[in-house]
């Protein structure tokens, strides 16, 4: 019988490169435990990011390079995913049961911020994440109907103190829209603005989430602010579309995360390019590669470059966006895709300090 390699079989389980976290699963620390039992090796690789619909493919894909190693009869590699809490900026306690909160935001309003966060949200949640989304557009609050929560819909109350927030597709969702008419506009100045927005963050009665994905109003204003100098923030995601007076924006909605010491997570660039649906002729409408060029700027990812689609709109106007509306179909791919580079750089931030010690042995 030949005598397994430790080595050879850690290298082995090294061959795999994860597309999120950048790294090979040992350097990244998701290594728990390996043991080698006679010609029987036996593994646990914990991923730091929501990841239900790939972790089975990466199983079966470390399985098969084990079972390479010379000596191993039979591997059993179990892959799973645990989401850590990443710090936030400064000293600002942590949300009670939230584990994240991810700021999705634009310089400028009619990018498709309010959809990106929405879809993101749910692509998070269809890895198997426990998601929240927060309305911070106390103004003009869309998240409600853009989920399909029925007009008029209030959020019960526990202990005389407590919103507890509605579900929406598997979401927790809180927005201002529950607690005001929908036709009588808020006339607030800012500090009532942002008052109200503390109070749906901090009376709301989240339930273990592990993100809370607030959708942002346009600007910097005094909403961004209260959330810098309030709300413990684990990222921010810049939304923008190739033309130029929205990276102009973008710009500035970046420099002001990076002020106030929240780290921008990525970029993510809609409208970037129009398919005719008649003859599939592609047209930049409104620039090309802006998105691109904002991320290599600042030094941070191009989370996904979406197209000009009237799918989109239709969906989330219907109340069912098209992660759930066409959960099969290459733009909700694309938002999958997007919310596991979320997921793996708030996991990078929390470091390896969340993982356990990695248990080796040799029987």
């Amino acid at each position: 019988m030949t005598q397994i390699d430790r080595s050879a079989v850690e290298q082995a389980l090294a061959s795999y490169q994860d597309p999120y976290l950048k790294t090979d699963l040992l350097s990244s620390g998701c290594l728990r435990s390996l043991q080698i039992d006679g010609n029987r090796v036996t593994a646990e690789l914990v991923l730091g990011y929501a990841a239900n619909n790939i972790v089975n493919g990466i199983g079966e894909m470390l399985k098969v390079a084990v079972e390479n190693v010379a000596g191993v009869d039979s591997a059993a590699i179990t892959v799973r995913w645990e989401v850590p809490a990443a710090p936030a900026q400064g000293s600002i306690p942590a949300l009670a049961n939230v584990k994240n909160i991810i700021a999705v935001a634009s310089g400028k309003g009619g990018v498709g911020k309010s959809t990106t966060a929405v879809n993101l949200a749910l692509a998070l949640a269809g890895e198997g994440a426990r998601v929240g989304v927060l309305d911070a557009d106390i103004y003009g609050p869309s998240m409600g109907m853009m989920l399909g929560v029925p007009s008029g819909t209030r959020p019960q109350v526990r202990d005389e103190k407590f919103f507890v927030p509605p579900h929406a597709h598997g979401l927790q969702v809180m927005t201002m829209a529950f607690l005001a008419d929908d036709n009588t506009p808020l006339a607030w100045r800012g500090p009532m603005v942002s008052g109200a927005l503390m109070q749906l963050l901090t009376q709301s009665a989240w339930d273990d989430l592990d993100y809370l994905v607030i959708d942002m109003p346009p600007g910097t204003g005094d909403i961004q602010l209260t959330l810098a100098q309030k709300v413990p923030v684990t990222g921010a995601v810049i939304v923008t579309t190739p033309q130029d007076i929205a990276l102009l924006d973008a710009r500035r909605g970046i420099e002001m995360f990076g002020k106030v010491n929240i780290p921008v997570l990525g970029v993510v660039e809609n409208m970037a390019v129009h398919i005719c649906s008649n003859c599939g002729h592609a047209e930049h409408l409104f620039g090309e590669g802006g998105g691109e060029r904002l991320s290599d700027e600042y030094g941070v990812d191009l989370l996904a470059s979406m197209p000009l689609s009237m799918m989109i709109r239709e969906q989330a106007d219907g109340g069912k966006p098209t992660v759930i509306a066409e959960p099969e179909c290459q733009i909700s791919m694309i938002y999958q895709d997007m919310a596991r580079h979320v997921g793996a750089r708030i996991a990078a931030r929390a470091g390896q300090s969340a993982m356990p010690d990695i248990s080796i042995s040799e029987d």
